[in-house]
């Protein structure tokens, strides 16, 4: 199995990076190479851009074009090989510190391949300041480094830096590419893939974590039933409060294991038994561990907020189909009755007024208002337009 097999529904794709790759290798003309120092990989969540990545990352550091079995592959896959850097935030924005570090590592030539890969995700999240030193290295590149960027559109950069990369656009995959994708690589059954596949709108992470987590799939279904049960004023204000508080659980379902793995390692790593005092000496390194995990902890919560709210926009974009004659192609089916209700009390301009709520949410809780305050004038909001 190659590094390309589990990258589902971007044909067109999969082809310009292929061609570069053996490009590069094969052909003794640079001219006729299709190969290019800096890459941009674009497209919604989910939609695989930085699987996409990394696997152009070890079709260039593998011998063999990214055969997905030797040493060079494995060593892509976790992220350990010597001739690639990586930065994935997990905070709000990325620290121009992080990327000035990248960009000085970028001058050493490649150790044990032809190339030095450097992929960032979320290149969105860098602030101008932090673009500008960026675009220095994308300026002058070394002769053997390739740049991966990925963000959800080339909009999301600054002109001068998208005016040094090649762009390349990833569209949302089917259900039933990611259907067959759950079913093929992770052994889930076909009914419970596709579920998962519908529920998560074709986000292909989002797909996976709720067709093998049952707590995941829960805590979704939560959500779309407070929604479809709010009557009034006060159904809306109580399920904001729910709302946050499933966001909540599921932001520290993702991360309290995880800080608990790292604390253990710095602990082992450090020499300090699980009961020993912290020495004072070595107490800056455990709050600079502790100040990593909140701020990781805030992204998690913004994202499973963020996360709720496309899925509350699934059952208002679902209400306007059924309000609109539109056939099939309903993401939440299995609530059909509850939706069909909706439907028929309200108008279809009631619905999009609904959903402008929750577009104006998102942006909202994206520009830190306070989550609580967000999601109470969001359903507030809602209600109120589908009541007049």
């Amino acid at each position: 199995m190659t590094v390309w097999d589990e990258l589902v529904g971007q044909p067109e794709a999969l082809a310009v990076f292929q061609a570069a790759a053996a490009s590069e290798l094969e052909s003794s003309d640079a001219s006729a190479s299709t190969m290019t120092h800096s890459w941009l990989i674009t497209g919604p969540p989910g939609s695989g851009r930085s699987n996409l990545a990394y696997a152009f990352a070890a079709s260039l550091l593998c011998r063999t074009q990214g055969c997905g079995d030797c040493p060079d592959c494995r060593q892509v896959a976790a992220r350990t090989h010597p001739d690639l850097a990586t930065l994935t935030t997990e905070r709000v924005i990325i620290s121009i510190d992080e990327v000035r570090d990248l960009v000085e590592g970028s001058y050493y030539s490649p150790s044990v391949s032809r190339y030095r890969v450097i992929v960032i995700e979320d290149a969105d999240r860098m602030a101008e300041r932090t673009s500008n030193v960026l675009l220095k290295a994308l300026e002058e590149p070394p002769e053997r480094t390739v740049w991966i960027l990925c963000a959800p559109s080339e909009a999301d950069l600054i002109p001068t830096i998208r005016s040094r990369v090649r762009s390349v656009r990833l569209r949302v995959p089917s259900i039933e590419n990611v259907t067959n994708l759950l079913v093929e690589r992770d052994g889930v059954e076909r009914a419970q893939a596709e579920l998962a596949a519908r529920h998560a709108q074709s986000h292909i992470g989002m797909a996976h974590r709720l067709a093998t987590n049952d707590e995941a799939a829960s805590r979704r279904a939560e959500s779309i039933e407070l929604v479809l049960a709010m009557r009034g004023v006060h159904d809306a204000v109580m399920a904001a409060a729910r709302l946050l508080e499933i966001a909540t659980d599921d932001a520290k379902a993702l991360t309290d294991e995880r800080d608990a793995e790292e604390l253990e390692y710095t602990r082992r790593t450090l020499g300090i038994a699980e009961d020993d005092a912290i020495p004072a000496q070595m107490r800056s390194q455990f709050k600079n561990l502790e100040e990593q995990q909140k701020r990781r902890a805030t992204r998690s919560l913004r994202d499973g907020l963020d996360r709720i709210l496309v899925d509350l926009m699934s059952v208002y974009r679902d209400v306007v189909r059924i309000q609109l004659g539109v056939d099939g192609d309903l993401i939440n089916r299995e609530e059909l009755p509850a939706l069909t209700t909706i439907a028929n009390a309200r108008t279809a301009e009631q619905s999009l007024a609904a959903l402008d709520a929750i577009s104006e949410a998102r942006e909202r809780i994206a520009s830190n208002v306070s989550p609580a305050l967000a999601l109470e004038a969001m359903l507030i909001h809602a209600i109120r337009r589908l009541a007049a």
